[in-house]
């Protein structure tokens, strides 16, 4: 199992990867649309074989990103924005945002609380019955 942080902005996504063990395997910025996915494709494949063995936290619930991700058969739970500013908040001495710390946060939240009331499975990993619970 991998864990998946994206800060997702206009016109790009912050990305940070990590084991279960909260590891960092590796973190990237990808852009918007085509490259950005196919990019994002290949960096999770370089640490994971089976998509449903990966997790993604995403910080919207909607849009083009959120559905190729879960085309995939990634598991995609977004995850609220305000809940990773207060795990940031409580997890961070100086409490500075960067949308890479975001990416790193979001990864750590959907880890240690997947089945937290936080988040909420998206897309078709939740209308299938795949996602185990919420980020």
């Amino acid at each position: 199992m991998i864990f998946v942080g994206d800060d997702w902005a206009e016109d790009h996504h912050d990305i940070h990867v990590m084991d279960a063990g909260g590891a960092r395997l590796a973190s990237r910025r990808l852009p918007e649309g085509f490259p950005g996915i196919s990019g994002f494709h290949e960096l999770v494949a370089a640490h994971a074989e089976d998509p449903g063995q990966v997790v993604v936290g995403i910080e919207t619930d909607r849009g083009l990103w959120v559905e190729a991700l879960s085309a995939a058969g990634y598991q995609v739970y977004a995850v609220n924005p305000l809940a990773v500013a207060r795990y940031r908040d409580r997890h961070q001495v100086s409490g500075a945002k960067s949308d890479a710390g975001d990416a790193g946060d979001i990864s750590k939240h959907g880890a240690l609380g997947r089945n937290g009331p936080s988040g909420s499975p998206t897309g078709s990993t939740w209308r299938s019955g795949r996602g185990s619970g919420a980020c």
